[in-house]
């Protein structure tokens, strides 16, 4: 059996573990319940441009059959199907409007659902002669006016939209219809393009269209026998096997989302479900989306959660285990203390007694000593034996004969000497004895036989001369107070070694946390890589777009935003949990400030329909000025995605004794109060009914405290739900005052002016070398739109191969890492192959902060990944500008 210690040791071991997973659960549930609902509303944005390229298509065709309905020569045909030359006119006319509109085929039916019409009648698959009755779209066009199905056909075996339209004789009753066959075709390809898996199923739950062919004719539910009865009368799939998909639900997100596991078509992961349904066809487009994201980012959370609890476990145990080493430290000092004052004032009370009993000695009551528990021997002026008790005789073992009154001290003192009690040098401990008892002097002294007992010896004067002597046998004082110092060296070794074990342990949790930042940090660089690709490619795709695809492309442009924002924002808050945030404090103003962030959210504001007002200020304030800018650009962008339309935002500060309040107001919905601590937490997100775009992770506002913790920035909000929010920050006032920078001075940029330089990178030679294939073509392809020359390299051997055959570039764009080495290692080859160097730009998605003053120091320029095409075509025509001037 476990003794209690123990058991409650490993009851405490086993809670804290229980915490871990629990706290790791809970958040690793969070966060991907919260990647998964972004993921879906993702998912339904590209559903709804989905539907929306859909009901286009399909809306070019629909009015021609009713324009083919008021055709002269198709009415007259159907009012004589006899006339042969009739129905061949009829034949002509649908071949011109078929190669005019590009449709598939054009068929016009009788009032028996017999083909006498058709684009294809030459063909020998032609729609001639045969019977659509049993189609649908002829039989609602027949009784309804118009009818619509998708269905094989019947001749052709190719599948299509089936539009129809009635063609009505004088009388108003319906003779014939006109039929357009419209492919789909052109809409799958696209699909086949992108990287979601896309259906379309009819209403009987059939995936008709698909870019998969394993996908295509599976049915996502079981068929009722009504279905069945109705797949076989209309043959609308006919020559093709339904095969039902296997489909195991997981997880309802809600909204026509869900988590499911395919195991037939099988996919190897569990899939992100969304479906959208088209009212008008009675279809269903379903789009699938792998949630490995949404599973990186719980992991993610539960990495964060588990080093936070194992530091936070860390800290309150080594606590707990300084407030016992002081306790027990407490304790042992006050026992020694204790056991000392009770010893000291046992001997003075013994040696008071030995006092009185010498004097009652000395004037012949020897019997006065024998009740003391010490060896008492009293002599006179003269050294002379006087008076002693049995104890004394005992504790020295004389024999009788010695022990006489009148009989001088010192024969005693050498009998003692010579059974060796006097230690090594026995004339010394004599002559020293003696001259204590002459000069009439106090003295204590202890002495260790062989044998191991320690003797106290105390000597006292007379008060009218001689000199009384007390032997006390301390052996048993002594060996408790050696026990008590052995227990205390072994309370401090236990309490070393806890603290050693402490110490390790925290030193475990503190590489477990570095270990957790690297991985985050890792895990960005990554993920910036392909959407430093994504961007560049999106830059180069807009140019060759039109109206149409450009609002695609600006939709895709915001969703990459969204998601390089919760890229910088964990790298934010790896780089603060590491330290790796360098503050850089000094006198700031706070116009400087403003006038960036007006510029920045000015536009923004508009483009959504809001009205932005900046108050000018001119305080100048003791802070850091990219971590402030960057609370109030977080205060702002709240603001911004939270007011409706027509709202306003205000932007100000308000000046106290010390310093100033920065706060930003907004008209919004306002935060509830049980709410307003929660926001600044991790992951946090509010669901206010408001009609934004939703970006981010609801790392913003958590990122804000902790840069204000760091500054050491008050941060507060205030709320009045229905009316409105205001944010703030306060900062002091700064000692002394800041000269404007003379970037806070220029003015923007034209970007009418940027257009105008086109020439200077019409034909330029640039080198772009990174190991990322992805990003290098991206690279490629957009410098190649600007006019440039472009040569790449994925690693230092192919550059170094290109510089002993090629020209030296005119600009040379140097990705940081290159599998085994960096930049700068093959910044020095080619320097010393060229025996100078281009202008070089620096690139890296690494969360270092010292890469940049280290292309700083070489004279280069440095931008972050992943590359914003507007900088770096600004730094580009600078840099080839700078160039083109020196030469």
């Amino acid at each position: 059996m476990p003794r209690p210690r123990q058991l409650k040791t490993a009851l405490w071991i086993a809670a804290i573990l229980a915490v871990l997973l629990l706290a790791m659960l809970v958040a690793g549930r969070i966060a991907y319940a919260q990647a998964l609902q972004r993921q879906a509303t993702e998912a339904r944005a590209l559903l709804d441009q989905r539907a929306q390229v859909i009901e286009q298509h399909i809306d070019r065709y629909r009015i021609m059959p009713a324009v083919l309905s008021l055709d002269p020569q198709l009415r007259a045909t159907l009012a004589n199907p006899g006339d042969q030359s009739q129905r061949q006119r009829a034949n002509e006319r649908l071949v011109q409007l078929n190669f005019a509109n590009r449709t598939s085929t054009l068929t016009l039916i009788d009032g028996n659902g017999i083909g006498i019409a058709a684009s294809n009648w030459a063909g020998a698959n032609s729609n001639v002669g045969h019977s659509y009755a049993f189609r649908p779209y002829f039989q609602r066009a027949m009784t309804e006016g118009t009818g619509e199905f998708y269905a094989i056909g019947v001749t052709t075996h190719i599948p299509g939209h089936f539009i129809a339209r009635a063609i009505h004789d004088e009388r108003g009753g319906a003779v014939g219809a006109v039929a357009v066959k419209v492919e789909l075709e052109d809409i799958r390809s696209d699909w086949s393009e992108r990287g979601d898996l896309v259906l379309l199923s009819d209403a009987n739950g059939v995936v008709f269209l698909s870019a998969k062919p394993q996908w295509r004719y599976r049915m996502l539910e079981p068929p009722t026998p009504a279905q069945r009865r109705e797949l076989q009368s209309t043959r609308q799939y006919q020559g093709q096997s339904l095969r039902l998909a296997s489909i195991r639900l997981e997880r309802d997100i809600g909204g026509g989302a869900r988590v499911v596991r395919l195991r037939d078509p099988a996919m190897r992961e569990p899939m992100l479900w969304q479906s959208l349904h088209l009212p008008r066809e009675n279809w269903t487009l379903h789009l699938l989306r792998d949630t490995t994201p949404s599973l990186r980012t719980a992991w993610i959370a539960r990495a964060v959660a588990a080093g936070g609890w194992l530091l936070l476990v860390s800290l309150a145990l080594l606590i707990l285990q300084r407030h016992r080493i002081a306790t027990l430290r407490l304790r042992s000092r006050q026992e020694l203390e204790k056991m000392v004052e009770h010893h000291a004032e046992a001997l003075r009370t013994a040696q008071d007694g030995v006092v009185q009993a010498a004097r009652q000695a000395s004037l012949g009551e020897g019997h006065s000593l024998e009740h003391l528990p010490q060896g008492v021997s009293v002599v006179d002026s003269q050294l002379r034996l006087v008076a002693w008790n049995q104890r004394y005789a005992e504790l020295f073992r004389y024999p009788p004969e010695l022990l006489q009154v009148g009989r001088p001290i010192e024969d005693l003192i050498r009998y003692n000497a010579r059974r060796g009690l006097l230690g090594s040098d026995p004339e010394e401990a004599i002559r020293r004895r003696l001259d204590h008892l002459q000069r009439g002097q106090p003295y204590l002294h202890e002495r260790e036989r062989p044998d191991g007992t320690v003797i106290e010896i105390r000597g006292n004067p007379m008060p009218d001369g001689g000199f009384v002597t007390s032997y006390a046998d301390i052996t048993a004082y002594k060996q408790a107070a050696r026990d008590l110092r052995t227990l205390a060296d072994s309370l401090e070794r236990g309490i070393e070694q806890r603290t050693s074990d402490l110490q390790t342990a925290k030193g475990e949790a503190e590489r477990a946390n570095r270990s957790k930042t690297r991985f985050v940090a890792a895990a960005v660089h990554d993920l910036l890589q392909p959407l430093n690709a994504a961007r560049m490619y999106l830059s180069s795709l807009r140019r060759r777009v039109d109206a149409e695809g450009r609002e695609l492309t600006d939709h895709i442009e915001a969703a990459l935003a969204a998601q390089d924002d919760i890229l910088s924002s964990l790298l934010d808050i790896s780089r603060l949990e590491s330290g790796a945030l360098e503050v850089r404090r000094a006198a700031l103003p706070l116009a400087r400030v403003f006038a960036t962030i007006d510029s920045q959210f000015r536009i923004l504001a508009e483009s959504r329909g809001l009205r932005l007002h900046c108050i000018a200020s001119t305080a100048v304030v003791d802070s850091d000025e990219i971590l402030l800018r960057r609370i109030v650009q977080n205060f702002l962008s709240n603001a911004l995605q939270f007011t409706p339309r027509d709202g306003r935002i205000v932007l100000g500060a308000r000046r106290l004794r010390d310093g100033l309040r920065i706060e930003v107001w907004d008209t919004g919905p306002g935060i509830p109060a049980n709410k307003l601590e929660l926001i600044f937490e991790e992951f946090q997100r509010l669901d206010l009914g408001v009609e934004a775009p939703p970006r981010g992770a609801g790392l913003g506002l958590a990122i804000v405290r902790r840069v204000a913790q760091l500054l050491d920035h008050r941060i507060a909000v205030r709320s009045w739900p229905g009316r409105g929010s205001v944010f703030s920050v306060e900062v002091p006032y700064a000692a002394a005052q800041a000269e404007p920078s003379a970037a806070a001075s220029s003015g923007p940029v034209n970007g009418d002016a940027a257009s105008d330089l086109d020439p200077l990178l019409r034909g330029r030679r640039v080198w772009v070398i990174d190991d990322d294939l992805h990003s290098r073509q991206a690279a490629q392809r957009l410098l190649g739109d600007w006019g440039c020359r472009v040569e790449t390299a994925a690693d230092a051997a192919s550059a170094l191969r290109m510089a002993a055959s090629l020209a030296m570039p005119e600009l040379l764009l140097l990705d940081y890492r290159l599998g085994e080495s960096t930049g700068f290692e093959l910044a020095l080859q080619l320097e010393a192959e060229w025996e100078r160097m281009p202008p070089v730009v620096l690139m890296s998605a690494d969360a270092d902060p010292s890469l940049r003053p280290r292309a700083t120091e070489r004279g280069w320029s440095f931008l972050p990944k992943p590359l914003k095409p507007a900088a770096l075509r600004a730094l580009t025509m600078r840099l080839l500008g700078r160039g083109a001037g020196e030469r």
